[in-house]
């Protein structure tokens, strides 16, 4: 079965973020910005560019009452949550700020959700969507992934900064335009099946229109963007895909719906062998296997792969470090990927673990 039929909701709906700002050496306006929503934030730095951001975030903020700095600690998990949400009620923070990747600005979102305090996101990469988006991913200690939390709100505000971004390892773009890659497939499958999109309602046309859109920049702008990332040059190619990949798609997942691509991520999760691959390394591979499920066109399944491979991005199990598949680990990654309730049962086709072990033992 799939969820469509199971869809009877005539109520549609979009979201997005309050404001989205872009531009080269946006983070100078930071200070600027949080005073729009208040004067005591709590700014929340990825441990990965803590040594370099401080001095910057400091000055930056110079035009506020007061600041607190805080190192994440890695992961979005339970714990860091309620470690740093204790922190923000000592310091009497009136905004939650966080600076960094996607785990890093999950875990501020969910603070400052906990805390009903407004939110800044500033993304130090573009290797996913998740600035943008009212979710927050949550795992576990071991670096599985838990649960997805859903929010009541987007941020507030999303600053991006591309010259910053284009100081970041190319590996982070590539992972965020493989991350971006999933938004048209996993929606055109919500779209089929009737079925509803991250917050509950039928997607808007608008959101279709996004996540195609989505999909035509990075076919169209990726591998010079990939270039321009590399000299540390961002030009209008990187501007570009820095777009796609945090807004476009941001705003394409949460309005027009997630499928397969997401769900066989977090069952590749489940495997110790993946957790050194980043989030959009791991969704390219689940748009393959989605692709496969869906029975696509050849036409359209090789242009994706090709895509993936002219920019670097996995197309195979054993380019997640699962050499030699076994039957109990494809079994792990399907049993999880079709949990009841789970994403995948939005595909407009139908779903059962042998299914998804068939089109990974296709992939291996």
């Amino acid at each position: 079965m799939f969820a469509g039929n199971q869809n009877q909701s005539r109520m549609k709906g979009a979201r997005f973020p309050g404001r989205y700002l872009q531009g080269q050496n946006a983070l100078q306006h930071l200070g600027q910005e949080i005073s729009r929503f208040g004067q005591r934030p709590l700014l929340i730095i990825d441990r990965g560019v803590w040594e370099i951001l401080q001095e910057p975030v400091r000055n930056a903020c110079a035009n506020l009452v007061d600041i607190f700095i805080e190192r994440h600690a890695g992961d979005c998990t339970k714990q860091e949550i309620a470690r740093l949400q204790r922190h923000a009620q000592q310091c009497q923070a009136d905004v939650v700020v966080g600076l960094g990747g996607g785990k890093a600005l999950d875990t501020a979102k969910a603070v400052a959700w906990h805390l009903a305090t407004p939110n800044i996101i500033v993304p130090t990469i573009a290797a996913s969507d998740a600035p943008c988006s009212a979710l927050a991913v949550i795992y576990r200690e071991d670096g599985s992934v838990d649960h997805d939390l859903f929010l009541p709100r987007n941020p507030d505000l999303v600053l991006v900064d591309s010259a910053l971004i284009a100081q970041a390892p190319a590996r982070f773009l590539v992972a965020g335009m493989g991350d971006a890659l999933a938004t048209f497939c996993e929606a055109e499958a919500c779209r089929l099946s009737n079925s509803n999109n991250s917050f509950g309602t039928r997607g808007l046309p608008i959101a279709w229109t996004i996540a195609r859109q989505c999909l035509d920049t990075l076919f169209e702008f990726g591998e010079q963007a990939l270039a321009e990332c590399r000299d540390q040059q961002p030009g209008e190619a990187l501007e570009r895909i820095i777009e796609a990949n945090i807004l476009l798609s941001g705003i394409g997942f949460e309005s027009g719906g997630v499928a397969a691509a997401h769900a066989i991520h977090h069952g590749l999760c489940e495997l110790h062998e993946t957790h050194a691959y980043l989030h959009g390394e791991k969704v390219a591979v689940g748009v393959l296997a989605e692709l496969l499920l869906q029975q696509a066109s050849d036409e359209f399944y090789q242009r994706v792969k090709h895509f993936c491979i002219a920019i670097g991005l996995p197309v195979s199990l054993s380019q997640l470090g699962i050499h030699h598949a076994t039957p109990e680990q494809l079994s792990l990654v399907a049993e999880r990927a079709c949990k009841p309730g789970e994403i995948i049962y939005n595909e407009a086709v139908e779903i059962t673990p042998e299914r998804v072990i068939r089109v990974l033992q296709q992939l291996a």
